[in-house]
């Protein structure tokens, strides 16, 4: 009846010309057509199980006839809530089989045993746009609808967007940045950092070694004779930067000591103005004391 009423407003949808929500609401009548198929196979497992009662008892393990039947009871029980008896039924197998079996059946292991017709019933992924657009003209024929169904096929046909994803589109031609090589560090260029920390008088002076092309000595030299030259090359360029700033450093402390020294000077100037000034003060106080004492 449930079904029958759901069928009943798309068709309403559908005349009304109300495609959008008749997409959405076809879903859920394909996901109640899949519960209702998936009831009526656990309804003759549950039968198979009941007939057989007396083996289960008479058994440790699952016996293998029964495997497929217990193994899809097990696993459509959290599935489908509205057996709420299932569940208990799930709680018995585990008490008699273990955890371990519960959990292989619930994990789907390659020796679950589970029916695939209640795995793809119960499935919590969206139906095929073929499959809502077939039941949607099923459901156009049922009431006797002039339904155009063009406009649901192109909306279906389609490639909507990932939003978990993300846009495949804006990252496909955006590489992720290299990380710099060290080797390349070091080489000569106008950008190089290296060389920019270098004072200009020292550029001049310094004559840096340049590698040795590997092409032009590939026909004499294997390729364990060319890595150590490139080797020693690289750290020939490394001592060359390391002396050509220690001139800097040297400059910097130059500097420092002669601020230091000129603040000296100008403490011991200001010492030597107090002083002057003390001196002058006193005289100044000797004089007035004289001249009032004459008076």
């Amino acid at each position: 009846m449930q079904l029958k009423h759901m069928r009943k407003e798309i068709a309403q949808f559908l005349q009304a010309g109300q495609e959008a929500i008749a997409r959405i609401r076809v879903e859920h009548v394909i996901r109640e057509q899949n519960i209702w198929a998936a009831y009526e196979i656990l309804e003759l497992f549950c039968e198979f199980v009941l007939a057989r009662v007396p083996i289960i008892e008479s058994q440790r393990e699952c016996p293998p006839e029964l495997r497929e039947a217990i193994s899809s009871i097990i696993f459509a029980a959290p599935r489908c809530s509205d057996v709420p008896d299932l569940l208990q039924i799930k709680n018995l197998f585990t008490t008699k089989y273990g955890k371990e079996f519960v959990m292989a059946v619930s994990e789907l292991r390659p020796d679950s045993s589970v029916n695939r017709t209640i795995i793809e019933k119960l499935s919590i992924s969206a139906p095929a746009a073929e499959v809502k657009l077939k039941i949607l003209n099923d459901i156009a024929k049922e009431y006797n609808l002039e339904w155009n169904s063009s406009n649901t096929e192109a909306e279906f046909s389609k490639k909507h967007e990932d939003l978990l994803g993300g846009s495949k589109q804006a990252c496909a031609g955006v590489g992720l940045p290299q990380a710099p090589n060290k080797r390349d560090s070091f080489k000569s260029s106008p950008s190089n950092g290296a060389q920019s920390i270098i004072p200009t008088n020292t550029k001049q002076e310094s004559h840096q070694p340049q590698a040795p092309s590997a092409s032009s000595n590939a026909p004499f030299l294997g390729t364990n004779e060319i890595e150590p030259s490139i080797k020693n090359y690289d750290a020939g360029l490394v001592s060359d930067v390391k002396r050509e700033t220690r001139p800097q450093s040297t400059e910097i402390l130059e500097k420092a000591r002669a601020a230091i020294a000129s603040a000296e000077r100008a403490s011991a100037a200001a010492r030597a103005a107090a002083e002057l000034v003390n001196v002058k003060f006193g005289s100044f106080k000797l004089e007035e004391s004289k001249s009032s004492s004459q008076l």
